[in-house]
């Protein structure tokens, strides 16, 4: 499958079918557009085989997204996800998640709540326990009856942060957990650009995210 963060904006999902992805999930989706981080945000580190980026949920909003979901003439050939994220400013994300969740679920096969980006100050808080019973109870609410409802996590996880998300998943009938997104941890690193905030994604993640698996 082709994971979010290529297709922001449901631009281009049916000719990624035609290369051969057996499902596509666009986004992350916020409710409002924003421009995500300063640029440069995206950071090659050649000798370590890695990548850093802090991108920060760049996207046209859920209203584009949806018009042009909605205009497409012929169904995708697999499976269509569409991953959910909060706005940068919003005073109450979880607010951003079941209001994406309303104006996407329809269009999808699949929704994912991201809340694993590093590059949204704050995002990674919904992990904890109460909040991410707050907030898959009030995502499954506004799924529409039967929808698939997945959750998107980080690597950098406690092994007790690591029950109790099991521990909501299970009490709130979450259909999957997708493990995992980008690290902020800096393992070993060649690259001079292993200095640049954001998250690493590449062969120095596969160790934590398959730990995490």
């Amino acid at each position: 499958g082709l994971a979010p963060g290529y297709d922001k904006n449901a631009e281009v999902f049916r000719a990624a079918y035609g290369l051969g992805f057996g499902f596509v999930e666009v986004g992350s989706v916020t409710p409002k557009p924003q421009s995500g981080n300063p640029r440069p945000r995206v950071f090659r580190l050649v000798e370590d085989k890695a990548v850093i980026n802090r991108m920060g949920f760049n996207n046209d909003g859920m209203d584009a997204v949806a018009q042009r979901l909605q205009a497409r003439s012929i169904a995708p050939s697999g499976p269509l996800g569409i991953n959910v994220g909060a706005n940068k400013d919003s005073e109450d994300r979880t607010a951003d998640y079941v209001t994406a969740t309303k104006r996407l679920a329809d269009f999808a096969d699949y929704v994912t709540v991201n809340i694993s980006s590093p590059n949204t100050p704050g995002l990674r808080a919904l992990q904890d326990k109460a909040a991410l019973d707050d907030l898959l109870a009030r995502v499954k609410d506004a799924a529409p009856a039967g929808k698939p409802v997945f959750l998107k996590v980080a690597p950098d996880l406690e092994p007790a942060d690591i029950d109790d998300i099991a521990a909501s998943v299970i009490d709130h009938k979450i259909d999957a957990l997708i493990v995992s997104n980008t690290t902020i941890t800096r393992p070993a690193l060649r690259s001079s650009h292993s200095v640049e905030t954001g998250g690493l994604s590449g062969a120095p993640l596969r160790d934590l995210a398959q730990q995490r698996l």
